[in-house]
């Protein structure tokens, strides 16, 4: 760790260091020892140690001692209502602390310790406490099964879904004697005492916004100099990038290299940057030494085959200093896309800064769309095991394994080989936002798989995590027609692979995989999504009968009427483009993947036109058939994620779209896919949703739908509430159960009545605008 490290770095004294640090917590130690030499390794009652273990606990950790009344908000033998497959029940959870955890203790002895049932029995102990968590009238933020004197295990929800999920991710088993690290010792201090402070959205949060102010500072300054967009915009990738390495231990021997030459050298004499980084990123793009002799490994991948440098003042080079001295590995690989395409774009609509989609937004479509199919095969395959393992115990007396126990090794192996072969595809997938969310998902759950396969075989994770048995960037593919937003696609998802191997792992090493740490795995391609045509991606200009190209308003630029002082369509060759022509438009077609997902762009009907032109609008109703010409231009995506569902080419879709996706001629669009042989059914429907706009990082109101071929029952939530945080979405939801409809209901439906044979030539409507607002 250099000097001057900020908060938000590697945090924690590991065991054997000295000094006053070691001094600071020393008073912690003592109490700590004294905890451990106490139970560590304890057998006996539970019913006559839990309490006591309990309550020693909390003097630890500076909890107050749990109380026994009814109505405490902190107390032992809280009683909690859950059900069961023979009705309601009644219990009482071990320990409880309103709103904050659930506590349920088991005491194994060591020979139980020792077997392979144990994992069993914590199982058990977890579905006790999260049925206790269910029945309580507050949903708590941590469920935690003890095994008294020897482990603890964490799930956490932190957005109030009730869907628990282990904390940390890959690493939630806590044994006593892990509580000597304090990273370890802080993970449970944090649940047990500030439980919401432990989610890690916050300090992502924190950090990114930080980082994303100063780096947007930055860019400005530099664009104002005169530099070119895109020459800005790939020197700060490379920073960017160059900061993330370092901070997960990608160079030599964990060396902070690029914060110590700003520190040392480059702000000292910023005449020496422009030289010192270019080598470095050279070096980098080809592996080799650095000036001062460190190994670097080849990164490649493209990002450093350019390795221009741009000549900072001594005030920007420390700005570039403070952003480094953050701990990059917390920040959301998210900002690496938005911050640049954003910032950076052809013209600068709003500030420089952190102008992302909320991450908990992203989620809430992201999960039901594929977390929530791949935990239900999980939940089945744990279930199998279960039985497997239950029928092995005490079968073989010879020492061999028994075979129910190798079918339970291979169930999980099976299961984990279908995680790592899974696609996903975002067909409009920009700076690879929905991407990167998607692999972390999946990620915490292969770490569970990984997890259990070692409880159940002894089979490591560096065993199982070879090349091509892992989830990694290859598995989630894109579409995108902008190249420089496809560029930073594939670093975002390779940059969110490093990020989690180094916080599952704590360490990087082994992760370069042939002659680099990056590679072009070819799984984003820059083209059209919804449009083919004959010399597709490139677009034909339309010329005129002197053979002159034909140009329209670009439907943007605008000049001063001398006469109204109104502003008004630039006709000047300054604010005209080409018009394009599609020959033999065709429907694009989409690689096959297990699940669709992603964030389609938001054009309303009125504006294609003069967005996209006319010849790309007459293309795609030449081509699309089964979509109103009046829809929103979202609705090709929409219908294409359908047939690629009902197809059976892909299990389920989630779209963002409008959310006039409602309206007449969108609903036509849903009406058909519902009506289809066979039929799409909708299982996720949220009509309103708050979202921010990724090109003007302005709020806007979206829908969420999510799509399986049918029939099958769906839900649909309704917003009640709008309460965000920074870290936390903070909106609330009624949910309704059922069929759900094209316009997003269920039950009795509007848009299913039909006129009244009895009033034909009797009334008419008049006349209306069949326009959707764009």
């Amino acid at each position: 760790m250099g000097p001057g490290r900020e908060a938000g770095g590697q945090s924690g004294v590991i065991e054997g260091s000295s000094g006053s640090a070691v001094t600071a917590i020393l008073p912690r130690l003592m109490k700590l020892d004294a905890f451990l030499e106490r139970w560590e390794g304890s057998e006996g009652s539970e019913r006559s140690n839990s309490q006591h273990f309990l309550i020693d606990l909390c003097d630890l950790v500076g909890l107050p001692r749990p109380g026994t009344k009814d109505g405490d908000d902190f107390r032992f033998e809280q009683r909690a209502k859950f059900k069961a497959a023979d009705g309601d029940h009644t219990g009482r959870a071990d320990l409880v602390r309103r709103g904050a955890f659930v506590i349920e203790c088991k005491q194994f002895t060591k020979k139980e310790r020792a077997s392979k049932a144990w994992n069993l029995g914590m199982q058990d102990a977890l579905g006790q406490a999260l049925d206790y968590a269910n029945g309580l009238d507050q949903l708590p933020v941590f469920v935690i099964a003890c095994d008294v004197g020897h482990c603890f295990e964490l799930l956490a929800c932190f957005d109030g879904s009730g869907v628990y999920r282990p904390f940390p991710a890959g690493a939630n088993r806590i044994y006593l004697r892990d509580l000597r690290k304090p990273e370890r010792f802080d993970d449970l201090k944090q649940a047990l005492v500030e439980p919401a402070a432990a989610n890690p959205a916050r300090l992502q949060l924190e950090i990114t916004t930080d980082v994303a102010e100063k780096i947007g500072v930055l860019a400005k300054q530099l664009r104002a100099a005169g530099h070119d967009r895109e020459v800005v915009a790939r020197f700060l990738l490379r920073c960017l990038f160059t900061m993330f390495a370092e901070d997960v231990a990608l160079f030599e021997n964990g060396r902070r290299v690029f914060e110590e030459l700003l520190r040392d050298h480059w702000i000292k004499d910023p005449s020496r940057f422009v030289h010192g980084v270019s080598l470095l990123w050279q070096t980098m793009n080809t592996g080799g030494y650095s000036e001062r002799g460190e190994v670097i490994q080849k990164f490649n991948g493209g990002l450093f085959r350019d390795y221009t440098a741009l000549p900072l003042t001594k005030e920007q080079l420390q700005l570039l200093y403070e952003a480094a001295r953050k701990n990059w590995s917390k920040v959301e690989p998210a900002i690496f896309g938005t911050l640049l395409e954003n910032a950076l774009g052809e013209k600068e609509r709003h500030e420089l800064g952190a102008h992302f989609t909320p991450k908990a937004y992203v989620e809430r479509l992201v999960r039901p769309t594929i977390e929530e199919p791949l935990r239900a095969e999980w939940l089945v395959v744990r279930a199998q095991v279960r039985d497997l393992m239950e029928a092995a115990e005490g079968t073989d007396k010879t020492g061999k394994t028994p075979k129910a126990e190798k079918d339970a090794l291979a169930t999980l192996k099976a299961f984990h080989q279908r995680l790592c072969k899974i696609k996903v595809l975002d067909p409009a997938c920009g700076t690879g936002n929905f991407l990167y969310v998607a692999m972390e998902l999946m990620k915490v759950l292969e770490a569970e798989v990984l997890e259990e396969i070692r409880r159940v075989g002894g089979v490591s994770q560096e065993n199982l995590e070879l090349s091509e048995f892992t989830v990694q960037p290859k598995n989630f593919l894109g579409i995108e027609k902008n190249p420089w937003a496809k560029e930073i696609a594939e670093l975002v998802l390779w940059i969110g692979y490093l990020r989690w191997q180094w916080q599952l792992r704590g360490s990087t090493k082994s992760l370069q995989v042939g002659d680099s740490i990056l590679r072009d795995e070819k799984n984003i391609e820059c083209r059209d999504a919804v449009l083919d045509w004959d010399g597709a991606p490139a677009e034909r200009m339309k010329l005129d009968d002197r053979g002159k190209p034909v140009t329209r308003w670009d439907g943007e630029t605008t000049k001063l009427d001398p006469l109204t002082g109104q502003q008004i369509p630039d006709d000047s060759p300054k604010g005209r483009k080409p018009v394009y022509e599609y020959p033999n438009a065709r429907k694009a077609s989409w690689p096959d993947a297990d699940f669709i997902v992603g964030n389609p762009p938001f054009i309303g009907t009125r504006r294609m036109r003069l967005t996209l032109g006319d010849g790309y609008v007459q293309a795609l109703a030449t081509a699309w058939h089964e979509v109103p010409e009046n829809a929103d231009l979202v609705m090709y995506w929409w219908a294409a994620a359908a047939e690629q569902v009902r197809a059976g080419r892909s299990q389920t879709f989630g779209l963002i779209t409008t959310n006039s996706i409602t309206q007449a001629f969108n609903r036509a669009t849903i009406r058909t896919q519902l009506a289809a042989k066979p039929p799409l059914a909708i299982t996720l429907a949220i009509p309103d949703h708050p979202w921010v706009d990724a090109s003007e990082g302005a709020a806007v109101r979206v829908a969420m739908t999510v799509g399986r071929r049918g029939p099958a029952q769906g839900r649909v939530m309704s917003l009640t509430a709008e309460t965000p945080t920074a870290a936390e979405s903070g909106l609330s939801f009624v949910e309704a159960f059922g069929t759900v409809s094209e316009d997003l209901r269920v039950g009795a439906s509007p848009a299913a009545a039909r006129p009244l044979r009895a009033n034909a030539e009797l009334a008419y409507w008049g006349v209306k605008s069949t326009a959707t607002a764009s």
